[in-house]
């Protein structure tokens, strides 16, 4: 089943999951080889309701039901990702974040072959030279009540109508993501 509709939107069920879907959109449109993406979530309404002219720039419509993604700067390069989420907090307007970000996968059956000891660098580059590698771009995005999704596009297929969507595809990043909302 697809998760675009004929004309272009996206047709879900959540409102969460038409946000992570318009983020995955968006990242696809600037095509592979990027670097990492955050954004904060914003209620739509409550974004129009406070900043008029602004949802009128971003033409945003009348759904009461939305988050509107915003992307915020560059994350800076060098720090693992991991460092850098330790030193995001959120203003109470944010009512959730996203992140977009590509990496190797392997599939469930290479898992034997990993060699043991490897460091995170050594294991990296084993899993680049693997032959069943995948190219993915994960985006994933939690909300400060919990709420979680997360999507994944397989860069050998393309397509928004192969992006597979759930709320635990990428439970380390979305822990992450929600530890941004704690303190």
């Amino acid at each position: 089943m697809s998760n675009v509709s004929p004309s272009g939107p996206a047709m879900a069920a959540s409102p969460l999951t038409r946000a992570v879907l318009e983020i995955d959109e968006y990242a696809s449109g600037l095509g592979w080889d990027q670097p990492a993406r955050l954004f904060a979530l914003v209620d739509t309404a409550r974004l129009r309701a406070r900043e008029p002219k602004l949802a009128s720039q971003l033409g945003l419509g009348d759904d009461s039901a939305s988050y509107t993604p915003i992307e915020q700067d560059k994350l800076p390069r060098g720090k693992p990702l991991d460092e850098f989420l330790g030193t995001v907090a959120w203003p109470d307007a944010v009512a959730g974040c996203a992140m977009t970000v590509e990496r190797l996968m392997l599939p469930p059956s290479a898992e034997a072959q990993v060699p043991q000891g490897l460091s995170e660098k050594q294991l990296a580059k084993w899993v680049a030279g693997h032959p069943d590698r995948q190219e993915v771009r994960m985006t994933v995005a939690v909300l400060r009540g919990g709420a979680r999704e997360a999507a994944i596009r397989l860069r050998e297929k393309d397509s928004a109508t192969e992006v597979l969507t759930g709320p635990d595809l990428v439970p380390g990043l979305a822990e992450a993501l929600a530890a941004t909302f704690e303190g």
